[in-house]
């Protein structure tokens, strides 16, 4: 693709000056890590040293685009560069959602799906003895493994919390990517799981992996096999989630960070930074758990005195 064939077709940002034009393969963050040519948006320069080898253009801001100079990448210089990737981003969603065919919805065999329940016609694989209850919607662009139960109330594959703030009010970002889920999980009642951002993206729940009440699982989060999350947890939009991990009763976990392998956050933890492997972590701010319970000792012995 190429920015300058989209705003011709977009017909829009006829201001935006364009050096060095690269081709690319899809929208993601200067982080973002797939397999494919990118072009992000960077409107902060802490994030330079972010920025992929697979960077190939960047949308950004006349100030930033002279810290790039010399550099190899093509750039597109723009007044907010946040606000018009994100309108490219909706734009070529609404055009792809248009032109791709839809696949029928594939279920498997031996499955018990309520009456009551909403599947998507389209684009969503359900395995085999898959139990889906009353009252649960699952979208396009769903893949459910064998063997896994969603109970009553949950909605899997929705359009998730994406919004930016612009000068003519607040831009709602399309959600083009998907949601696997592994074989042999159970997610409980109520809960909602969320779809990429982007089309090359998905919300990924690993194998045998179990899911309590009310949890909210936001765009591109990755959870690996073996992990249990409690009731009332909210996980942010891509942060990863090692296997075998704990993470307790009403925590919430920020978006972008990184709990490790047999990692655990403790009930009612609010995790802003990441948890390493092995790591055991609470508190508001959650810090390492051993750090926390002698910082409460401590504090509950000055009280006493």
């Amino acid at each position: 693709m190429l920015l300058s064939n989209i705003f011709k077709e977009y017909n829009c940002f006829e201001d935006a000056v364009i050096n060095n034009e690269k081709n690319f393969d899809y929208l993601g963050l200067t982080a973002s890590d797939v397999n494919g040519l990118l072009c992000v948006f960077l409107d902060d320069e802490k994030y330079i040293d972010d920025i992929k080898t697979n960077v190939r253009m960047i949308i950004t801001n006349k100030n930033i685009a002279k810290l790039l100079e010399g550099t190899n990448y093509g750039i597109c210089i723009v007044d907010n560069p946040r606000e018009v990737f994100f309108h490219i981003h909706n734009y070529l969603s609404d055009r792809r959602d248009k032109s791709e065919e839809k696949k029928k919805t594939i279920i498997g065999n031996d499955c018990d799906i309520s009456n009551l329940a909403s599947i998507s016609k389209n684009n969503v694989k359900i395995g085999n003895n898959v139990v889906i209850e009353e009252f649960v919607v699952v979208r396009e662009n769903t893949t459910i493994g064998d063997n896994s139960i969603i109970r009553a109330g949950s909605i899997i594959g929705g359009q998730g919390y994406e919004f930016k703030k612009t000068e003519k009010g607040i831009l709602s970002v399309a959600h083009a990517g998907g949601v696997i889920i592994g074989n042999n999980v159970e997610i409980q009642y109520n809960t909602c799981i969320d779809r990429g951002v982007y089309d090359w993206d998905n919300t990924i729940i690993g194998d045998n992996c179990k899911i309590d009440n009310l949890v909210h699982i936001a765009h591109g989060v990755k959870i690996s096999k073996n992990s249990m999350i409690v009731a009332n947890v909210g996980i942010g939009g891509r942060t990863t989630i090692g296997q075998n991990t704990w993470i307790g009763f009403a925590t919430t976990i920020t978006n972008g960070v990184s709990v490790g392998d047999n990692a655990r956050a403790n009930i009612g933890s609010v995790v802003t930074k990441s948890i390493p492997d092995g790591g055991s972590y609470t508190g508001n701010f959650a810090i390492e758990h051993s750090i926390f319970m002698k910082n409460l000792k401590k504090s509950l012995s000055n009280n006493k005195e």
